[in-house]
């Protein structure tokens, strides 16, 4: 069965997506659906990253970022099985090393639940204000992923030590992006593939692509492809529509589906998660 995770609300607001309830509630409504999702059996949680994001962006793609590490590691506590998803992190503003640590700690803490989703970052104007490279970033970011695949788990790298640097070896990866060059990047050095912002016939057709290559055919195990709905569902009051949307993300070659609800308040979209979970 496909595995269904929850977009986390309130911690990001997409103008595309989010419910204006979410614009007003904080953390005891991130709890509430964090360990709601848990009890219910879904996959995954998800909390995004960008440290500083150009009011100009406010209306296209929203400016509210919680920091993965910090709201990870709270929900962490506060859940039992419940895999935590970085989505995505951004690798240049990081140090791979000062990754290991950070969310080896999460996974250390969290029992192993990490699943660390990565991207090369698109946005110039928090590069510079970060003082990152922004012209280079895909070829760090392929370096910086050889380093994280190499040093996750492990107590001592290169003579330096980093302790601790997480229970899995290594956690999940899975990388973000929307170019022919994010998905290579996702099969040749990565365990899943999260796109965005393109149609399923795309992706449909680059996976197509994908499967003819040299580096698919290298690969151990199946790359995750994870796909999220747009607009959010409403398993509620359309449960019809939010099968034929998660059917549709699957047949586009989706393992693993991110869901973000149509809601009116906290209440209603815990009902929400309750109906989806009954649908499955």
């Amino acid at each position: 069965m496909t595995r269904l995770g929850i977009i986390t609300p309130v911690v990001t607001l997409n103008p595309r997506a989010h419910n204006p309830w979410e614009e007003r509630a904080g953390v005891d409504e991130v709890v509430a659906v964090a360990q709601a999702a848990d009890r219910l059996g879904f996959h995954h949680l998800t909390c995004s990253e960008h440290v500083a994001v150009s009011s100009a962006y406010d209306d296209t793609r929203g400016t509210r970022y919680w920091d993965p590490s910090a709201t990870l590691s709270f929900l962490a506590a506060r859940t039992q099985r419940i895999r935590l998803a970085t989505h995505v992190l951004v690798l240049a503003y990081h140090h791979p090393l000062a990754i290991v640590k950070r969310y080896g700690t999460l996974d250390l803490l969290s029992g192993g639940r990490l699943i660390l989703g990565v991207g090369v970052g698109s946005l110039r104007e928090e590069f510079e204000l970060l003082g990152a490279s922004f012209e280079d970033r895909g070829r760090r970011a392929d370096e910086t992923l050889g380093v994280l695949r190499a040093s996750f788990g492990r107590r001592e790298v290169d003579g330096f030590v980093v302790d601790p640097s997480g229970v899995q070896r290594p956690p999940p990866i899975w990388v973000g992006g929307r170019s022919a060059r994010s998905l290579r990047r996702a099969v040749e050095l990565g365990d899943g593939w999260v796109p965005f912002g393109l149609a399923t016939a795309q992706v449909r057709e680059m996976l197509d692509r994908a499967r003819g290559s040299e580096a698919w055919a290298r690969r151990a195990q199946a790359l995750e492809v994870v796909l999220w709905p747009e607009p959010p569902i409403d398993p509620l009051g359309d449960p019809a529509g939010a099968e034929q949307a998660i059917a549709a993300a699957v047949e586009a070659g989706a393992t693993v589906v991110n869901l973000r609800f149509r809601s009116r308040s906290l209440a209603h979209h815990l009902e929400q998660m309750e109906a989806m979970a009954a649908l499955r």
